[in-house]
């Protein structure tokens, strides 16, 4: 994809987290250009999670700044960040395991209600007509993942596979302008990474930015149009996927002997 002139839509700068005596983030920079799959990489305690966790308001940052589209939401709450339209999955799948597959999408949709707490409670027409449409939407979100035949079915009773699907639909279901996933092949065999593949590029096209933590290397190189590569907190390089699979301190720190360059 040719990114060059548009314009960049989320902006970290000098971003910096610590955690008692332990610097998880350290004076972390980069950029990502409306628009693209950006995937960052990094041996594990690199610190890909606790940006995840920063730029969506789990963890305030200790100094730094995050804009997103010229608008600063370091600091603010999670909520109010995926509002401003933020999204994202967990490392470790989060559902609602005693809710149904529709109901956990329905959760996502309600960032968005506008009936509020009153109309909720007293079941006014306007929020019964919203709650409607929460739940056709809802139904959408799941058919665009492939999930429709278990709208019906407790969220925990599905395989792994079809848990970080399903996810993947509730954090959609915020109606978000970029979506962080994180490690989202994790535990997928190749028919389900393949099918999470065509998946993200689906997801492109409905003009969702995407920033991807991911450990599945082949993965990452098929569908990334840009790679930050972490080590320690910091930024060790930045570019183009070829750029980066040829980058030596990438190739010592992360990637190593045990990559197959031949499937990258």
């Amino acid at each position: 994809m040719n990114t060059e002139g548009s314009r960049v839509f989320l902006r970290v700068e000098n971003l910096k987290k610590s955690f008692g005596g332990v610097q998880a983030l350290k004076g972390l920079s980069f950029t990502v250009t409306a628009g693209i799959i950006k995937a960052v990489i990094g041996p594990n305690g690199a610190g890909k999670t606790t940006l995840f966790n920063v730029i969506t308001g789990v963890f305030p940052p200790n100094d730094g700044s995050i804009a997103l589209d010229g608008v600063s939401i370091e600091g603010q709450k999670s909520r109010d960040i995926a509002r401003l339209g933020v999204s994202r999955t967990f490392q470790n799948v989060e559902i609602f395991g005693r809710m149904t597959v529709l109901e956990n999408v329905m959760v996502g949709r309600h960032i968005q209600s506008r009936a509020g707490i009153i109309g909720t409670g007293l079941r006014l027409s306007k929020m019964r007509r919203e709650e409607r449409q929460i739940q056709e939407s809802a139904m959408d979100y799941l058919q665009f993942v492939g999930l429709e035949h278990r709208a019906g079915e407790l969220a925990g009773n599905l395989p792994l596979g079809e848990q970080k699907m399903l996810e993947v639909a509730r954090a959609l279901a915020t109606d978000p302008k970029i979506l962080l996933l994180d490690e989202p092949a994790g535990g997928l065999n190749t028919r389900e990474t393949e099918g999470l593949a065509a998946l993200i590029m689906r997801i492109l096209e409905r003009d969702i930015t995407v920033v991807l933590v991911e450990h599945d290397m082949n993965l990452v190189m098929d569908i990334s149009d840009e790679i930050l590569v972490m080590n320690f907190g910091e930024k060790i390089a930045e570019g183009r996927p070829k750029q980066v699979k040829d980058d030596p301190l990438v190739i010592k720190a992360y990637l190593g002997e045990e990559v197959d360059y031949s499937d990258l």
